[in-house]
């Protein structure tokens, strides 16, 4: 018993631990011209079942919801394997070392990344719950465009 306790709470260590879910919003700044909201799903080459829940609901809320905008290329969504050397930039850029969710909102040139990590892992695997809280988020920062 104390060593499914003990192995139980290692492997909840783990994930948070390979999952950074640093709690920041930075702002740069782009062309002027840009407005519009990229999702970022960062995950490492071995992922648990919450990290692909996250990547499915994301592409769930985002088909439901934000076709339009995904045509329009008003929303944009990346899958970003972290583990990999192309995409080293990108994962500093977001201080991503694992599984993370990002909005990044440009407006009108001026970039705010959003750090979405800690609401990914609460609701990763209610698909429901997700799905609403992602696509209020998502709404408001649509309203300001």
């Amino acid at each position: 018993m104390k060593t499914i306790k003990f192995l139980s709470i290692l492997a909840i260590s783990l994930i948070f631990t390979s999952c950074n879910g640093q709690d920041k919003n930075k702002t740069t700044s782009l062309n002027k011209s840009i407005s519009k909201i990229e999702i970022l799903d960062f995950h490492s080459t071995h992922r648990c079942m919450t990290c692909n829940a996250i990547e499915a609901n994301t592409k769930y809320t985002l088909n439901t919801y934000f076709a339009k905008e995904l045509k329009d290329d008003k929303i944009t969504f990346q899958v970003i394997n972290v583990d990999k050397k192309e995409n080293e930039k990108i994962a500093e850029k977001f201080e991503a070392s694992g599984t993370s969710l990002f909005l990044n909102v440009i407006k009108n040139g001026k970039e705010t990344q959003i750090n979405l990590t800690d609401f990914a892992f609460m609701n990763g695997n209610d698909q429901e719950a997700f799905s609403k809280e992602l696509k209020a988020k998502i709404d408001t920062e649509l309203k300001t465009f």
